[in-house]
Formats: structure tokens, sequence, C-alpha cells
């Protein structure tokens, strides 16, 4: 080769290598993305732990009984004895009626009484000496007939009058009407001086016992025969709390199950029955119920805050052992207020984010916020 060909070939190297080289560090930069930050998230531990079964429901608080006070006579409201709102007892006098019209009818009653009494008593004497006449052939038998049937009819009447003046008691009875169950009374639907009648439409007054009282609840026919099989090993607890109460939940104890279902509404009434001794609960009151069925021994517990809801399903981010995460698909047992229960997914040991989740994708890098780090599982 010519000397002049061989410096031609080494300008041209030394042209072409440097450019060669450069084209091939540029291709590698844009193949290797640069890495992500890790992200910041919050942690907690999937536990085993005992989990109480129960079901929390709406419920309704009733009245242990309830009764409706009306007047069974006709007359004026002389006086009432009481201040609505009052807490009153069984038997305790609440309202008075004229009772001079009935205290006349008794005293007319009881005259009649004696008045027949008196003439039942001469015809039955007649009877008896008309009769020892006929036995001795001195009166006809017609006589003794006709003596017998006075006799007779009268003690009919003397019986008419003693049932005569057990109305006249009674009803001199209800002119004092008295409370039929111990219980605390509502609003005085009327005052004294006003006529009432006989069972009018509208009451006098209504009372409703609430020591102790029921709370009403109903569940769905898919889980009564669950609730049913709870209630044959023994009593259920239940807790009842109004909305705006933010003490201890009142305890009581299922104690019906209505013998029917509503096909309206596929749901089945049930009852608890509460002490209610502080009367925390009150009539009409609507509350948060929740029955204690049993308890769930080492169920897999996680924060609910830690579940996350995507196209197919439930699941939770697993910390790995490197710092990253993967997307776990989880199936629900249940939720038990910041707790939920895990059926399947995940087992106790490992980690699961609680915080930070929208910023994570599977095999993300983390950064755990609290101060010492969770033991990880693999």
């Amino acid at each position: 080769m010519r000397v002049a060909d061989c410096l031609f070939v080494t300008a041209l190297a030394a042209v072409t290598l440097p450019a060669c080289f450069e084209s091939s560090a540029q291709q590698t930069q844009r193949e290797a993305p640069a890495q992500a930050p890790a992200v910041p998230v919050t942690v907690a531990p999937v536990v085993a732990k005992d989990m109480p079964l129960e079901i929390s429901l709406i419920g309704t608080t009733e009245a242990y009984n309830t009764v409706v006070v009306r007047a069974q006579i006709t007359g004026e409201l002389t006086s009432v004895n009481f201040e609505q709102g009052d807490d009153v007892k069984a038997g305790q006098v609440l309202f008075t009626l004229d009772r001079r019209p009935l205290e006349a009818a008794l005293n007319q009653a009881e005259a009649n009484l004696a008045r027949d009494s008196a003439q039942a008593d001469q015809a039955r004497v007649s009877a008896q000496r008309t009769q020892d006449l006929a036995d001795r052939g001195l009166v006809p038998r017609e006589q003794v007939d006709q003596t017998r049937a006075s006799a007779t009819a009268l003690a009919a009447t003397v019986a008419a009058d003693r049932a005569a003046v057990e109305n006249a008691s009674v009803q001199l009875e209800y002119a004092t009407i008295r409370a039929p169950i111990a219980g605390r009374t509502g609003a005085l639907m009327v005052s004294a001086g006003n006529l009432v009648r006989a069972n009018d439409q509208a009451p006098l007054a209504i009372i409703n016992q609430v020591t102790p009282t029921y709370v009403s609840f109903a569940i769905s026919e898919t889980l009564l025969p669950e609730f049913k099989r709870y209630m044959a090993k023994g009593a259920l607890r239940v807790e009842a709390t109004p909305p705006s109460d933010e003490g201890p939940a009142a305890a009581g104890q299922i104690t019906f199950i209505d013998n029917t279902v509503d096909q309206t509404t596929g749901t089945i009434k049930i009852k608890g029955t509460f002490p209610n001794l502080d009367r925390r609960l009150w009539p009409g009151q609507f509350v948060n119920v929740i029955v204690r069925l049993g308890t769930d021994v080492g169920a897999t517990v996680v924060p609910s805050i830690a579940v996350q809801t995507g196209p197919e399903g439930q699941y939770v981010f697993v910390v790995t052992r490197e710092r990253t995460v993967e997307m776990r698909t989880i199936t629900i047992a249940r939720t038990a207020g910041a707790e939920t229960v895990i059926k399947g997914g995940v087992k106790p040991g490992e980690t699961v984010v609680t915080d930070g989740q929208l910023r994570l994708v599977p095999g993300s890098r983390i950064n755990i916020k609290e101060a010492r780090a969770p033991e990880v599982a693999s």
C-alpha cells in the first residue's frame, strides 16, 4: 500500500471511531431510565388475634310496655293527680271523675236489692206454708204451684238486683283511674273540668315502661340460620348505643325472634331486652346495634385503611424484604370497625401499607415513615 493511502485510512478511522463510541453511550443512556425515588408510606403488621363475631345494625328503642289510659265511663274530670312526664307506680291514682251520679246509682241498686230480698223471703215463707196446707188437703194443688212460682220469680229478681249492685260498684270504681303499670307518663291530653266520654278516641295519657326496655331491629333472612345456631348455644349479647352518646354501649340479651319473615323486605324482626337502669335508651330513639355471636379464634387481621379496591376486587400492598411492594388480592371475611378480618391473600407476620397507596405500583420502592420500621416478611 502506498504511503498516501495509509494516511487516508488512518485519518478516516480517527474521525469514525469517536462518533461510534458517542452513539453507543447515548443509546445506553436512553435504554436505562432513571431509578424512581422511594415513596414515603406508613405500614402495619398482619396479625393473628381473636376477633368477635358480630353483626352491626340500626335499631329502634321500644317501650317494654305501653298503656293508653282512657276513661271507661262518661263524666266530668274532677282531678288530675300527677304532672305530665312524671314517673308513676302501678296502682297510683291518676284521674278522678265525678262520683255522685255513680254513688246514687249504687244506692238505688242496693235499695232495690233490699226490697226484692224482703219480698223473696215473704214469698218463700208463703210457698212453704201453702205446701204444708196442701199436704193436709186444705188447699188445692194449683195454689201451691202459684205460690212456688212467685217465690222462684222473686228469687231471680234478687239475683238480678245483686248483679245490678255489682255493676254499679264497678262503675263507681271506674270513677277513679289508676296506673295499671309502673312507668313514665307522656303529655297530658285533658285537664280537670273537662267532660270525658267512655272509650273516647283521644286518650287521657300514655304510660311507657322504660326500665327494662326493648331494642328492635331486623336482620336479613339469609342470616337467620346462623343466628339461630348461635342462639342455641346460649344467650346472645347485644349492645346498643345512641348515635350522639359517647359513653359505653348499653348491654342486653336477645329475647325475641319473630315467627314470620317479612316477605316485602326479606328481613325478620329481632328484639333485645335491656335493663336500662340509667335510662339512656328512650322509646322511639334510633340506636346503633351490635349483636355478639361469638369469637373467631386466631383470625388474620389487617387495619381497614390498608384495604384498597380495584377492578379485580380488593387488595393490599405487601412490603417485601427489599423494601418494595407487591400488590396482593385478598378475600375479606368481614370488617369490624377499624380492623378487617382476612379470609385469604395474606398471612400473619407480613406487613401491609396503610397510607400512601395512591403513589404505589407493584415493585415501587418505599420509605417507611415510622421511626422504627416493623419487621417485614419475605
